[in-house]
């Protein structure tokens, strides 16, 4: 639950998926004193445990097929601290500064629930990395589902890793030392409580949504201005009709439609020229709507992780009575299942974008100049860009394949069931940055191809407002200029903001 300030994210009960989004922003995180009350009693019964020697998976045995191996109270610390090391396999390429605040912000939510039984001077390590910009370099590859994201985030609290600290890279020791705190000695629970969980999913998720909500808004603001300038018609977006599908995403996109297109004099001009248009441009509501909806779906589910307790064993009871409980609260099946369907709803949205560029582009659909060249034949205009969207698409429908069937079999068969969450998580980032891509092609392609129209009409007020937009980063295209520029500044200067 964060507070109505947005610099500022309080965990009190749990956080929401925006809250994460928003520490991954550069927000600041902080504990309210029940929540730091919550972690204080749920130590106390982890400290209890091991003074009775009541056997517990990971606190006083071994971890996955090694579970039945005791040990004795004297190596639980090493246990800790060996579970870090040998968990840290990650391997690829580093995660962002975004992509890991929203995984440590995840791990502190899930900690503050109060049944992991970590010290609070666990969580606060965690938050200073948060304060102090001192980001573990975590690699992205390597999870079948959690484990090694976190266990790299936990080696740099011990001193160990490595860190960017406001952009530097440095061994884990010279990081804490820089940001004035000391390296943690783990007790007993501590090494599996920071590695357990679906931190690592969850948050890359939150990350996820809330990107993929902004370029929700710019599809449609794409697909409005594609649709004007190939002269579409506009009764195919009336309310009335829309309404009978029922689905409160084909009417927020049929509603954000007509708010653009109203008004249109070149819509205007064209009603009634055919009986009704192409589905890349008569089912804009209707594949933007259902991903919208998915959208709605799965940030619910993603809400309901980061309030569910994904430790294991977890701890109850009181200190005089404690009990532990072994289960599978850290299997991510719910958020891996969500995500894969969010994915393929993506990549559909960007699949659409592409048909619609082709039409743009394409002089056998369209009453426009080929490919949009100022002089085609000397010039190709948008004719490669259009390439470049379809590999993208293609690119799209390899990673959206769904990582949650992948399963497969490790430590030694105990863990014999894998829903990888992680990477369908690291998987939908991508299609995310493919999309971005494909709208700022479509974005350019539609303002090049609505400039090319005879008369030099005029926009609706709406989408002339995200034209003169996309004119004041980006002039019209001559072939005089690599055009790859031009999308990553629509892409870094227009995209990255609301429309």
């Amino acid at each position: 639950m964060s507070d109505r300030n947005p610099a500022r994210v309080t965990v009190d009960g749990a956080l929401r998926w925006a809250d994460v989004a928003a520490v991954a922003g550069g927000a600041r995180l902080t504990l309210s004193p029940t929540a730091d009350a919550r972690i204080v009693a749920a130590r106390r019964l982890v400290e209890a445990i091991v003074e009775r020697g009541i056997r517990a998976y990971g606190v006083n045995t071994g971890v996955g097929a090694l579970c039945d191996v005791i040990v004795d109270r004297p190596d639980q610390r090493r246990l800790s601290r060996h579970l870090l090391m040998s968990h840290a396999v990650g391997v690829g390429p580093t995660l962002g500064p975004a992509e890991t605040r929203a995984i440590i912000a995840a791990s502190i939510n899930n900690l503050s629930h109060g049944y992991s039984g970590v010290r609070l001077e666990v969580v606060r390590q965690l938050q200073s990395f948060l304060e102090h910009d001192c980001m573990p370099e975590v690699p992205t590859d390597g999870s079948v589902g959690y484990l090694t994201h976190m266990a790299h985030i936990g080696l740099v609290a011990i001193g160990e890793g490595a860190a960017r600290v406001r952009g530097q890279p440095m061994p884990g020791q010279a990081a804490l030392a820089a940001i004035g705190v000391p390296a943690l000695v783990l007790e007993a629970k501590e090494g599996l409580s920071l590695l357990n969980g679906t931190p690592c999913a969850t948050g890359l998720a939150c990350v996820a949504l809330s990107r993929i909500a902004r370029l929700m808004e710019w599809a449609d603001v794409a697909a409005a201005l594609t649709f004007e300038t190939l002269r579409g018609q506009i009764a195919g977006f009336h309310a009335v009709p829309l309404a009978l599908r029922r689905s409160a995403g084909i009417d927020a996109v049929g509603s954000r439609l007509r708010e653009l297109l109203a008004g249109s004099p070149v819509l205007a001009a064209s009603s009634g020229e055919r009986t009704q248009d192409p589905l890349s441009l008569r089912a804009i509501p209707h594949v933007h709507g259902a991903a919208r909806d998915v959208f709605a779906t799965t940030a619910a589910v993603v809400d309901r992780e980061l309030t569910a307790v994904t430790d294991n064993p977890v701890v109850a009871g009181t200190p005089e009575h404690p009990l532990v409980y072994s289960q599978a609260h850290a299997v991510p099946a719910a958020i891996a299942l969500a995500l894969d369907s969010l994915a393929a709803a993506v990549a559909s949205v960007a699949a659409m974008s592409e048909r619609r560029i082709d039409r743009l582009v394409n002089p056998l659909v369209n009453r426009l100049p080929a490919f949009l060249a100022a002089d085609p034949g000397v010039c190709s205009g948008f004719m490669i860009a259009q390439y470049t969207a379809v590999a993208l698409v293609a690119e799209n429908r390899r990673l959206a394949a769904p990582a949650a069937l992948d399963g497969g079999v490790t430590s030694g068969g105990q863990e014999d069931h894998l829903s990888h969450s992680t990477p369908a998580a690291v998987h939908l980032l991508k299609i995310v940055e493919n999309l971005e891509t494909i709208l700022a092609i479509e974005l350019l392609a539609a303002c090049q191809g609505f400039e090319l129209l005879p008369g030099g009409p005029a926009r609706a007020a709406g989408t002339g407002a995200i034209q003169r937009a996309v004119r004041d980063h980006v002039g019209h295209y001559r072939d005089d200029r690599p055009l790859a520029n031009d999308v990553a500044r629509i892409r870094a200067r227009v995209l990255a903001n609301a429309p």
